[in-house]
């Protein structure tokens, strides 16, 4: 993988601030982590820094002194054609034209991988997401869990992390008790029994669909077996079936995984005995009140939390410990991320005290919290489903809109950050829908090329891409490599949406300016040029949407 500008110039801010020290331009302080970044204004160049800033204080000189004394000092670097100084002491880098139309090449070569950056050096890295409880169908506030889980896992395999994808089936438990239970009553109500759902049990529509579904495939058999055991008979029935139903949602997005681990086998392996005992002979576990108490306040919580409740059963968080011990320990993943809704926001310092508990560094465990969504239709927010009067589930707003839509709008805030869906605009064909202003995007370089079928650009002279709408161009696909860092060291997918809009904003015009193919013979060396520069648009933007999961239309 080519060494970004980025980082180039990174090093060369540093070489030049070390030979400013050895001629005494510069007093001798130690270098602290320098800050390279794209200015907001294009007339600043290309990149800046404000090292000089930063580093003021520690020379006892004027930022605008100690940027001159590094600007002075830069290396001569081929692919930088001017290094400015600006108040109060920054200093901005304008790329040469020449080296960036040669990037065109470089972008074409490395085709599909085009992007990727060896950040991770292969670290193993699990992914767990959407992980919902199998008692209901999944919702849109599981779609937005889906899109985040899934994208971040994209954006850390094209950073060079060793990715596993993991969904955590709740399959045990008071809650899947009374969803059997529910469950039985539909059932046993479909074949005309008078038999009354559980006081706290699942209300929604979906379980007398399924109860009459199971009557139809299973006549009375159930009704033949003693109660308790035609209720274990239907939780794994219901289980099986919610199971698959939330597998072909996820299917409809493109979402797959590489394992789905169930809770159940946390206690039926015997790995919970396992871990309890462990914490237990380290003193984090305490007795009272008739409860098995873990000790956390003892390793920086707030409070103590419940392991086993007085009747015996495990709490949740007796599970998430034995889980992420398998996750660290048994299976030895270097960092585990859990994405999470905002009501699981209490339990995020309990896990990084068991984190200190089992031996783990709680940094190793990163939780993103994301907020709910809010899904609009026709001016006003949607609150029940129409087709059920129940929950809107993620299936409905699949079939609505499509999954390109939910996943790209899912996906265009950051995950802390409220999020409406607005169905309207989804399906609207214009650019003030940034699903379908991107994605026309690549339809029409898909065209474009298809129009030019007989030419071979494959020796074109890219020199002649002189145009500032071919250099925005290559400028804008030249990020893409950053924005994966920068999406991978911050857990940040979102970026991806405003990159790819960022970069469809950019093609429309140069398609605008610049003529790609021409009649004229004499045109014929620029059309080259200019279909080499739209095939590699093509690639970036098709890698863009790749890894947000959405797909790159040949055309619309």
């Amino acid at each position: 993988m080519t060494e970004q500008p980025l980082h180039r110039i990174e090093r060369l801010v540093r070489e030049a601030i070390l030979a400013a020290q050895d001629t005494g331009d510069l007093p001798p302080f130690d270098l602290p982590q320098l800050l390279v970044e794209r200015p907001q204004r294009e007339e600043h160049g290309d990149y800046a820094t404000t090292a000089a800033l930063q580093l003021a204080n520690a020379a006892r000189m004027s930022p605008l002194r100690v940027a001159e004394a590094i600007a002075s000092r830069i290396p001569e670097a081929h692919f930088i054609s001017r290094v400015d100084v600006a108040k109060p002491g920054f200093i901005n880098f304008t790329l040469n034209d020449n080296w960036l139309t040669r990037q065109v090449a470089e972008i074409l070569a490395a085709g599909e991988s085009y992007g990727s950056v060896s950040l991770g050096r292969g670290e193993k890295v699990q992914v767990e997401y959407v992980s919902a409880n199998p008692t209901g169908p999944l919702h849109v506030g599981s779609g937005r869990n889906a899109v985040i889980g899934d994208s971040l896992a994209n954006v850390l395999e094209a950073a060079s992390y060793d990715v596993q994808r993991e969904y955590y089936v709740n399959d045990t438990g008071t809650q899947m008790r009374l969803f059997a239970e529910t469950l039985y009553a539909r059932y046993a109500q479909a074949l005309g029994r008078d038999e009354r759902i559980p006081e706290d049990g699942y209300r929604g529509t979906y379980l007398v669909e399924m109860g009459d579904e199971i009557a139809r495939e299973e006549g009375e058999r159930f009704l033949e077996m003693p109660r308790e055991e035609a209720v274990t008979a239907l939780y794994e029935v219901g289980l099986d079936k919610m199971l698959a139903s939330a597998r072909d949602d996820l299917a409809m997005m493109g979402i797959t995984y590489d394992r789905w681990f169930s809770e159940r086998s946390l206690y039926d392996s015997g790995l919970f005995d396992h871990v309890f005992a462990m914490l237990r002979d380290k003193g984090h576990i305490a007795e009272r009140d008739g409860a098995v108490w873990f000790a956390s306040s003892d390793l920086g919580d707030d409070k103590d939390n419940v392991l086993i409740r007085s009747d015996g059963k495990p709490g949740y968080l007796a599970s998430d410990i034995s889980y992420h011990y398998d996750k660290f320990i048994r299976r030895g993943f270097g960092k585990v991320i859990d994405v999470w809704g905002a009501d699981h926001q209490g339990h995020v310092p309990r896990m990084k005290a068991a984190m200190r508990a089992i031996g783990v560094d709680p940094d190793n465990l990163v939780i993103i919290i994301y907020q709910l969504v809010t899904v609009r239709q026709g001016g006003e927010i949607v609150r029940l489903s129409k087709r059920t009067g129940d929950i809107i589930s993620l299936r409905e707003v699949l079939e609505e809109i499509g999954p390109d839509a939910v996943r790209f709008l899912l996906l265009s805030r950051a995950a802390d950050s409220q999020m409406e869906l607005d169905l309207d605009l989804a399906k609207e064909q214009s650019s003030e829908n940034p699903v379908y202003y991107v994605q026309y995007a690549h339809a029409r370089i898909a065209s474009i090329l298809r129009y030019a079928q007989g030419i071979d650009f494959s020796d074109a002279d890219l020199s002649l891409l002189v145009h500032p709408a071919e250099l925005a161009l290559i400028r804008q696909m030249l990020r893409l490599p950053e924005l994966v860092e920068k999406a991978a060291i911050s857990l940040s997918p979102h970026y991806l949406t405003f990159y790819a809009q960022d970069l469809a904003g950019t093609f429309h015009p140069f398609y605008k300016q610049c003529r790609v193919v021409s009649s004229l013979p004499e045109d014929l060396p620029l059309n080259k040029a200019r279909l080499k520069l739209v095939a590699a648009a093509k690639i970036v933007l098709a890698r863009v949407l790749d890894l947000m999961g959405v797909g790159a239309p040949e055309t619309m």
